[in-house]
């Protein structure tokens, strides 16, 4: 669904307490952006460009890979010691051609500083974490065009998209029910997937719901993938190893 080319979804899960941070080790990336959305728990972040931070619920990493970086992510200590409720979003954003070997950088977006926009008659917020809505621009900034929302809805609350017809769009129910374009009831783990006919979708909440809402420009161009690299040629993808063997990505202790 270009310019996104992965959704990892981790559902709502319990973990039990732990001295030992759950997690996941020192791995590179290149050619693409990781977002991770934090909706329960926190997760701490290292990089290999002297990047940390830790994301609760609400917050956003935005971390972008470009030429090449090492990263690390695990449960942050206190949650791991206490345990509780975790769920999490990480897309992988697709890069165009001329900016997969740019300058590795790291967007920390705070839940208190995110832009809003508070719906009429209560009917809840649209968080802008990229692109706009309604005129209000999202911080976050972006190598293609693309919004990317979570729209947290109370109960009964309707609500207006709108996207221009050739982007993809997709939707994920990270809790509640909604009804789509009058028609269509997707709960809670559901993923929807639009048709490029229209550039409206109206939404209505059955409960209190959190849609996680994305919708991107596509970028038309090849695609190689292997791992941890996201590329146009293979040929790109076999420098992308022998620049990891030679250490080109820096380093970082595990």
């Amino acid at each position: 669904m270009s310019p996104f080319f992965l959704l990892d979804y981790n559902s709502k899960i319990n973990f039990s307490a732990r001295n030992e941070p759950r997690g996941v080790g020192v791995h590179p990336h290149r050619g693409f952006e990781t977002v991770t959305i934090a909706y329960q728990g926190a997760v701490s972040h290292h990089d290999s460009a002297g990047n940390s931070g830790i994301i609760y619920p609400g917050d956003v990493q935005w971390m972008t890979a470009a030429s090449g970086i090492l990263h690390k992510e695990y449960h942050e200590q206190e949650f791991s010691l206490t345990g509780g409720d975790f769920q999490m979003v990480q897309l992988w954003v697709n890069l165009p051609a001329k900016d997969k070997m740019s300058r590795p950088k790291y967007q920390d977006i705070k839940n208190a500083e995110m832009a809003r926009y508070n719906l009429p008659d209560g009917g809840g917020v649209i968080q802008i974490i990229a692109g706009e809505y309604k005129g209000i621009k999202g911080s976050a900034s972006t190598f293609s065009p693309l919004h990317l929302y979570n729209a947290r809805l109370n109960k009964g609350a309707k609500t207006t998209l709108s996207f221009p017809e050739n982007f993809n769009t997709g939707f994920v129910i990270i809790e509640g029910g909604v009804l789509i374009n009058g028609e269509e009831v997707a709960l809670t783990d559901q993923f929807v997937h639009f048709n490029n006919d229209g550039d409206e979708i109206q939404v209505e909440a059955l409960e209190s719901s959190v849609i996680l809402v994305l919708s991107g420009e596509p970028i038309n161009e090849p695609i190689a993938q292997y791992g941890p690299f996201l590329m146009n040629s293979q040929e790109e993808i076999q420098i992308a190893i022998s620049d990891f063997n030679q250490g080109k990505f820096g380093y970082l202790e595990d």
